[in-house]
C-alpha cells in the first residue's frame, strides 16, 4: 500500500526529548509551511471518531487501556495520512517510535518517502531543570515554570485562584527515568534515519523564534538539495 502524496509535499517528522520543545517547534513548523502537525494522539482519536469499522476496533483498545500494536498503528497511520489536509504534506510527531515502523512509513509514503527528520536536542539536565521547574494549576491546568512565573512560586494561579502544584511525573527521579526509556528506544530510529540522510540534528537549546528559523534554513536546503 502507498499513498497517493504531491511529489513536492513535505513530510516531516520530529524527535526530541520530553521537555526539548519539540511541541513548540512542531506547531511553528506546521503554521509556516501551512501542513497539518500530526501527533500519535491525534491519529488514535481520529481514527476512533471515524466510525468505521476499523475506528470502532482503535476505539475498543483505547478504552479498555490497552497499547496499541504496530499493525494497529499501521492501519491508524494510513488512514491518517489519507486525509485531504496531508495531500501536500504533514508534519509527524510520535510515530514512527521502531526502524521497523519507520520501513513501514518509507513503504506507505513511496516512491517519494519522508523528506527528512528533525532531531530537536537538549542536553538532558537542561530538560530536567525545564521539567522539574514546571508547575500546573490544579483547578484550570495553566502551566508555569520556575524563575520566570510568579505564580510559580507562589503557588496561587494567576488566572482561577487554584493551587499550582508540582505534577508527580515532574520529579527528577520520574523524568530521569523517562529519559534513559526514551534514550534506549530511540538512538536505533534515530540512527536508521541518520543511516540514511535523512536526520538533521539541531540545537534545541535557546530562543524559540531563532531555532524555528534555523530549522526552516535546514529543510529548505535539504529540499534544494533533493530536488
Amino acid at each position: 500500500m502507498s499513498l497517493a502524496t504531491n511529489s513536492a509535499a513535505l513530510r516531516l517528522i520530529v524527535f526530541g526529548r520530553q521537555g526539548a520543545g519539540k511541541g513548540t517547534q512542531a506547531v511553528r513548523l506546521a503554521a509556516h509551511y501551512a501542513i497539518p502537525h500530526i501527533s500519535t494522539g491525534d491519529m488514535l482519536r481520529a481514527a476512533a471518531a471515524s466510525g468505521s469499522e476499523f475506528g470502532q476496533q482503535v476505539k475498543a483498545i483505547m478504552d479498555a487501556g490497552s497499547l496499541v500494536s504496530d499493525e494497529i498503528m499501521e492501519g491508524v497511520v494510513a488512514a491518517r495520512l489519507e486525509q485531504p489536509d496531508a495531500v501536500n504534506g504533514f508534519l509527524l510527531d510520535g510515530y514512527p517510535r521502531t526502524p521497523g515502523q519507520a520501513e513501514f512509513l518509507q513503504r506507505l509514503l513511496a516512491p517519494h518517502g519522508v523528506s527528512m527528520a528533525i532531531n530537536l536536542e537538549v542536553p538532558e539536565d537542561v530538560v530536567v531543570e525545564r521539567i522539574t521547574g514546571r508547575r500546573v494549576c490544579s483547578e484550570c491546568g495553566t502551566t508555569y515554570a520556575l524563575g520566570r512565573d510568579e505564580s510559580a512560586t507562589s503557588g496561587i494561579c494567576a488566572k482561577c485562584g487554584g493551587a499550582v502544584v508540582q505534577r508527580p511525573d515532574d520529579t527528577e527521579a520520574a523524568v530521569r527515568k523517562r529519559l534513559s526509556l526514551y534514550a534506549e528506544s530511540t538512538e536505533p530510529l534515530l540512527a536508521w534515519f541518520r543511516e540514511r540522510n535523512l536526520l538533521a540534528d539541531i540545537n534545541g537549546v535557546g530562543e524559540p523564534d531563532a531555532i524555528a528559523a534555523e530549522l526552516v534554513g535546514i529543510i529548505e536546503g535539504h529540499s534544494a538539495n533533493e530536488a
